[in-house]
């Protein structure tokens, strides 16, 4: 006979069962992996700019993955006057691929021209820029990954003061109840009130800038919400008969809401915690893309956004890509929550 599964046992064979959580957990886990460690996969700093070079908004080039029109190294010129292209100090040979959309302008026909961008800025095999460059020569690969760690750091520490705080507060008002709860969670109440951008405003004059202030903006508001779902845990089960009989055998109030109450309210704030990650992540991008966010040169996936909105319409690879990894990272918090939400309460959902 089988041994009876314990609940950490019952939770994960639940999870196990749902594939969109399970997918979303591996491509968070890839995620954080390439936030940590994808910045050293090259050569290239986050803050180094190779203007000398001319390795200005270079596009994306993986010599592996070259038969990907994304990533073979090419781009298309503009407007360019059509007898040029046979000067081979200019365009080295080889670089144009072919020519359309021939027209006249004041008398001189001009095409554009698909070149190999490596080629025509005189680079060679060996240089190869994953995610292209931006409009400072800086390579988009180290920026992307780093500033995916800087907003991953920011959400997840936020996040975390969010629950200590938002836990020992609601947990105080939902247990001990009567004035005290009701004084305490008003004054939560107008913390809420206060919108993101002026409280962020406000912490950026009086501590500047940087990461620190972001994390200290984010928790001084995030934590109401999980106070006030703490403290509906709380009320909801303070008064269950297994913590009246603990009470009744002398248990301290402390005791009683670490041991009793708490894990049994764990499930809802385990699921809000983990939707809260995604929240601080667009909340920092938002933040950073309108300027209030992590300085520069320290890159965010805000203000890699910010940067690449000015020539988005010439290169649009520079946002894809910060694009792409807070789409991920929005869908596969929210896939992944709602899986642990069915797991951890199967019969409350």
């Amino acid at each position: 006979m089988n041994a009876p599964l314990s609940p950490r046992q019952n939770v994960l064979r639940r999870l196990r069962k749902d594939r969109a959580a399970v997918i979303a957990f591996w491509i968070l886990v890839f995620l954080l992996a390439m936030a940590l460690f994808a910045p050293n996969f090259n050569e290239y700093t986050y803050r180094q700019q190779m203007l000398q070079e001319d390795y200005v908004n270079m596009p994306p080039r993986v010599q592996a993955l070259k038969w990907i029109p994304l990533f073979n190294g090419r781009a298309v010129l503009k407007a360019r006057p059509l007898s040029s292209l046979s000067d081979t100090a200019k365009y080295p040979e080889g670089c144009v691929i072919r020519t359309f959309n021939e027209r006249t302008n004041r008398g001189i026909t001009v095409v554009d021209a698909e070149v190999d961008y490596y080629l025509y800025k005189g680079a060679d095999e060996s240089v190869n820029f994953w995610f292209g460059t931006d409009t400072l020569g800086r390579d988009i690969w180290t920026r992307v990954w780093r500033g995916t760690r800087i907003s991953l750091l920011i959400a997840f520490v936020s996040v975390l003061l969010d629950l200590l705080i938002g836990t020992a507060y609601g947990a105080v008002c939902g247990y001990y109840g009567g004035k005290r709860d009701l004084i305490l969670m008003r004054i939560a109440e107008v913390v809420q009130a206060i919108p993101n951008v002026v409280l962020c405003t406000l912490m950026i004059l009086l501590m500047g800038g940087g990461t620190g202030t972001m994390i200290v903006a984010l928790a001084c508001r995030g934590w109401t919400g999980t106070a006030g779902l703490v403290r509906a845990q709380f009320l909801r089960f303070k008064n269950r008969e297994y913590v009246l009989a603990a009470k009744e055998m002398g248990a301290s109030d402390a005791r009683l809401m670490r041991r009793h109450i708490l894990p049994n309210a764990a499930g809802p704030i385990i699921t809000r915690t983990v939707m809260a990650v995604p929240s601080a992540v667009f909340a920092e991008a938002f933040l950073s893309y309108i300027g209030l966010g992590v300085p520069a040169p320290e890159p965010s996936l805000g203000n890699l956004l910010a940067e690449a909105q000015s020539v988005l319409g010439l290169y649009p690879t520079q946002t894809l890509f910060p694009a792409l990894i807070i789409s991920l990272l929005m869908i596969a918090f929210h896939l992944l929550a709602n899986g642990l939400r069915d797991a951890l309460d199967p019969n409350e959902y």
